[in-house]
């Protein structure tokens, strides 16, 4: 047996018997009053400052116990047998089994993604590398959609000649005024070739139907390209089930494994689609490896990636989504009401997962957000971040994650009360 499927096994034996806080998170999340069980202690497998009330993990979400100690270990590892392991075992190896796994997690096939450094490299190739753009056609962004995602989009479009079109999103949105919108902005810009789609906004947390614009979009034949930069992991689905042929995802948000790892999706058949990213020679052009030319990854992540995804996958993940949506509900509920509050991710089902936006009435400005942000952090220890590009202005984003408590959403609601008054 080699090393790697040594270790791979006793990883997946030690996390066999993982759950966060010796409970399940379903277990563990906050019931309809709003008061997890007796005894459940969803931050037991995470080590967390208490400096601060972190409701900043939309960024970056930190890794668990057993998936730190398992990088901790390959960094060792790694530096002990230096480029002799690399080019012995790693690339010939231990790669393909990686991308294996995390193709299986994903339901995809291997042949069909490729590890990059993160969704918005993912996204950059795939976008600007997008072979089927002609002069006097359209791309289409969203007002809610990654800054830098967007700026592929027109650069793309800057290349080939194209127009660049936008969909404006109400704050008061729902599945239906959605999906009306990208619908009528498809009819209205007729030569539409690729369109952007966010399945979670960073911005403010809206869930996209993605799945329902995609069919509209298809009907039209238009292509369709998906940022799951904030729902992989986060929400329960799987890729082909958006039923896009081009997708960017990374896995140090919502999966937990360490910073600097994504992968692109290009749905099999589609391949010739997307141009060879700088001339790639390292592999055939038949190869999705080709679309990305990104160097020497960080190794030791990319070992640590099984942990990551064993751990993850102890919990189901529609579990994990409850949980982390029962968390949002809990203090959404207590402010939603509050004279001044705006809140601008909906209650319907399906259409929020654990990040939400909120807006103090007359603060729609970046500024004053940033200020507000600031109030949060200095005056209550609680840790958000300002964000603008939603309809209305600026807004604060409220991101709990697995580890945190409903007594720090009672002091997040406490202090909303207070900036509202």
């Amino acid at each position: 047996m080699s090393t790697f499927a040594y270790r791979r096994r006793s990883l997946l034996r030690s996390a066999a018997g993982l759950t966060l806080g010796g409970a399940s998170l379903a277990q563990a999340a906050p019931s309809a009053a709003g008061t997890a069980p007796a005894g459940a202690d969803p931050c037991a497998s995470y080590d967390v400052a208490g400096d601060i009330v972190n409701l900043e993990n939309a960024y970056y979400g930190i890794m668990a116990r057993p998936v730190l100690e398992d990088y901790k270990r390959n960094l060792d590892y790694l530096n002990l047998h230096n480029s002799h392991y690399l080019r012995t075992r790693f690339d010939r190896g231990v790669m393909p089994e990686i991308r294996a796994q995390l193709a299986a997690f994903a339901g995809v096939a291997p042949t069909e993604i490729a590890l990059t450094r993160s969704a918005v490299e993912s996204l950059q190739n795939l976008i600007v590398n997008y072979k089927p753009l002609k002069a006097g056609e359209t791309v289409m962004i969203g007002n809610l959609d990654y800054g830098t995602v967007m700026d592929a989009m027109r650069e793309l479009a800057r290349r080939r000649g194209a127009e660049v079109a936008s969909v404006t999103l109400p704050d008061m949105a729902t599945r239906q005024n959605v999906i009306d919108a990208y619908r009528m902005a498809l009819e209205q810009h007729p030569r539409t070739r690729l369109l952007l789609l966010t399945h979670v906004s960073h911005r403010t947390g809206l869930v996209l139907p993605v799945a329902e614009i995609a069919r509209i979009a298809r009907a039209r034949n238009v292509d369709v390209v998906v940022d799951v930069a904030q729902s992989f992991g986060q929400l329960d689905f799987r890729i082909a089930e958006l039923g896009a042929d081009f997708v960017g995802a990374n896995l140090h948000k919502w999966i937990g494994a360490p910073l600097g790892l994504g992968f692109l999706y290009i749905r099999e058949g589609r391949l010739q689609d997307i141009d060879i990213d700088c001339g790639n020679s390292e592999h055939p052009a038949t190869d999705i490896r080709a679309r990305v030319n990104a160097g020497t990854l960080n190794v030791a992540a990319v070992m640590t990636i099984p942990a990551a995804l064993a751990f993850h996958a102890r919990i189901p993940l529609a579990a994990r989504a409850a949980h982390l949506r029962g968390l949002r509900d809990y203090w959404v509920t207590r402010v939603r009401r509050m004279p001044n509050v705006q809140v601008l991710t909906p209650d319907e089902a399906g259409m929020t997962g654990a990040v939400t936006s909120f807006r103090i009435a007359g603060k729609t400005s970046m500024e004053a957000n940033v200020a507000l942000a600031r109030r949060l952090a200095d005056d209550h220890g609680i840790f958000t971040v300002a964000r603008e590009g939603a309809a209305g202005g600026g807004c604060i984003r409220v991101t709990p994650s697995y580890f945190t408590t409903t007594a720090q959403l009672d002091r997040l609601v406490a202090a909303i009360r207070t900036l509202a008054a």
